[in-house]
């Protein structure tokens, strides 16, 4: 059944409230699909810090990766583990950054992800 109907599938009767449209800036929306592609990227913080890092992307400043990272994440879109360092990759470049992690698509990110591919963005 789709959206719309008292028994919609997603969500379970919503009348038509399924449609939820989420707001990504530029660099919100390349890290998105980014992920989508490798899976994992390399996150780093300082241990007096919430603001995550990430270093290996270049069609932005690592600012707008970092304001980016923390609103898919304040979004539900993507997961930032510090717990889950990246296995055999270099983190030399994040020397100052002493927690080390991987940040990855939620469930909703990769639904994101997929609308971005087959729709585009507006």
């Amino acid at each position: 059944m789709g959206c719309g109907t008292s028994n919609c599938e997603k969500c379970g009767g919503c009348g038509g409230g399924c449609r939820r449209e989420i707001v990504l800036t530029p660099p919100e929306a390349a890290l998105l699909l980014r992920l989508g592609e490798v899976a994992f990227l390399p996150v780093a913080r300082r241990y007096d810090g919430e603001t995550p890092v990430c270093l290996e992307e270049a069609d932005y400043t690592p600012a707008e990766y970092s304001e980016a990272l923390s609103w898919l994440q304040l979004k539900g879109l993507v997961s930032l583990d510090y717990d889950l360092p990246l296995r055999n990759f270099d983190y030399a470049a994040y020397g100052e950054y002493p927690l080390r992690g991987s940040a990855a698509l939620t469930a909703a990110g990769q639904e994101a992800v997929e609308v971005l591919e087959l729709q585009g963005a507006e």
